[in-house]
């Protein structure tokens, strides 16, 4: 271990372009990819676990803020030169989970395509029309056929309970059905809607 940490260091130290005169080399040299190793080897575990950690246990997210961290390493050596590397990729990390988590709550809610699926349907202007003289033909019925066919059609409620919620046998729910239905017919046919 200790072995790579010098190894780090003075690839740290080779990435930075320092020479003599401390003169930044501006051309990247053949030690990028030695740097990546390096940091990669000694820190990479760890900076996984403490991305995790901010992204609340997605690994996918942290294995993103784990590569974006090494990449700004790799664009930026200078800020690693000739000091510990693992304190500037920790706060590296912290500042991309931070700008991640500050960017998803900017951006609306994604629901995918469920809430499309609870979108009303565009209106159809004949439908409509049909609803309203289906309306106007029930005012028409009496108050015993309309609350019949309410209870039984429009709440979906079965025989029984459509006795029991107003207050009359089986029986007679089942024959108020059929002649309100029979009237019900006869007040659309008169409003030019045959069934």
């Amino acid at each position: 271990m200790e072995l790579n940490r010098r190894a780090a260091r003075s690839v740290v130290i080779d990435m930075a372009g320092l020479g003599s005169a401390g003169a930044r080399n501006p051309r990247r040299n053949p030690s990028d990819e030695d740097l990546v190793r390096a940091l990669y080897a000694e820190h990479a575990t760890p900076l996984l676990r403490y991305a995790v950690h901010l992204m609340n246990g997605d690994r996918q997210r942290a294995e993103d803020i784990v590569q974006e961290t090494l990449l700004r390493a790799w664009q930026h050596p200078e800020a690693i030169a000739g000091r510990p590397a693992r304190p500037w990729l920790f706060a590296v990390a912290r500042n991309l989970a931070i700008d991640s988590y500050r960017s998803r709550k900017a951006r609306p809610f994604e629901v995918g395509d469920a809430g499309l699926e609870v979108m009303p349907a565009p209106d159809d202007p004949e439908r409509a029309l049909e609803s309203w003289a289906v309306a106007d033909a029930l005012t028409a019925l009496r108050p015993d056929h309309r609350m019949v066919l309410l209870e039984t059609y429009y709440r979906g409620k079965s025989v029984a309970e459509a006795a029991t919620a107003l207050g009359v046998p089986a029986g007679t729910v089942k024959s108020r059905t059929f002649y309100a239905l029979r009237a019900l017919r006869l007040a659309l046919e008169e409003r030019g809607l045959a069934p």
